[in-house]
């Protein structure tokens, strides 16, 4: 049996130990690869515990299921030497989209100035990050051209849980927000789930795509082991019946291989608001 590859994931939402429990079954049993799981109970951590050298006091893991910031961040930190191995399909054209209630005085990006914009955890790239970032790039300066309201309620999370981008909607619906920036799967939910009444609320702005989640791998991880982890992830197919649950689950049809320009805007994003700054030690 060949080495060990030491997986971290955040445990955002109890559904995770399932996910990844499927995933663990997966590896071992069909691929033959002796894959084994870390849970996290942020992204910190689990980035530490990725840049980690043998010498530090710190769990160690070869690969983790990264955020997009989280990812932005191990690349920093790693003076870029930290490996992207893989994406989901669906990681690939997130928007983050403003919304407002439907025939209210918001019906437009220009209808902001002055009012006040709901945001999710300051760590969400989709939901708070890229949302000042974007706006930014319009002419509208949070602070100066309009008001903030932040939901703080998943901090370390990056945004997983959905809460925070609940939060917003709610805020929006009920007033204390005259529009809310939240992510595109999260807006298809609220539509296609009926989370809100019909028609409550419209879709104002939509920003550029951009991609979440990657499997990184730590800088000095045996390519080959590399390599073989790739190749058992994109042995899983939709179509196969054992495979399917798993990756429903996770939120995908197919394991693709990175597509790293969309990353740009929030690396940049990140920057700017000082996300890659490394904490210290």
């Amino acid at each position: 049996m060949s080495q060990t590859i030491w997986v971290g994931a955040v445990a955002y939402d109890a559904k995770v130990v399932g996910i990844w429990e499927g995933m663990r079954r997966y590896f071992h049993e069909e691929a033959h690869l002796p894959v084994e799981v870390v849970l996290f109970q942020s992204y910190e951590a689990q980035v530490a515990a990725l840049l980690a050298s043998p010498s530090e006091r710190l769990p160690r893991i070869d690969i983790g299921w990264n955020t997009n910031l989280a990812y932005v961040q191990a690349d920093a930190w790693s003076d870029h030497r930290c490996r992207p191995i893989a994406m989901r399909d669906t990681d690939v054209g997130w928007m983050t989209k403003i919304v407002a209630v439907t025939g209210g005085p918001v019906a437009a990006l220009a209808d902001l100035k002055s009012r006040t914009l709901a945001l999710g955890s300051r760590d969400s790239g989709h939901a708070a990050i890229l949302p000042v970032y974007f706006l930014h790039r319009e002419g509208l300066v949070e602070g100066k051209d309009y008001q903030t309201l932040r939901f703080n309620t998943d901090l370390g999370k990056h945004g997983d849980t959905g809460t925070s981008e609940s939060e917003v909607v709610r805020a929006v619906l009920d007033g204390r927000a005259d529009a809310g920036a939240i992510g595109s799967p999260f807006w298809n939910a609220v539509r296609t789930e009926r989370l809100v009444p019909q028609g409550a609320l419209t879709e104002i702005w939509t920003s550029q795509p951009y991609n979440h989640c990657m499997f990184t791998a730590r800088s000095d991880l045996d390519p080959a082991l590399e390599q073989q982890f790739a190749k058992a992830l994109f042995g899983m197919s939709y179509d196969n019946p054992a495979h399917r649950p798993v990756l429903e689950a996770e939120g995908l049809r197919q394991w693709i291989a990175p597509q790293l320009e969309p990353y740009a805007q929030l690396r940049e994003a990140s920057t700017l608001q000082g996300f890659l700054t490394r904490p210290l030690a």
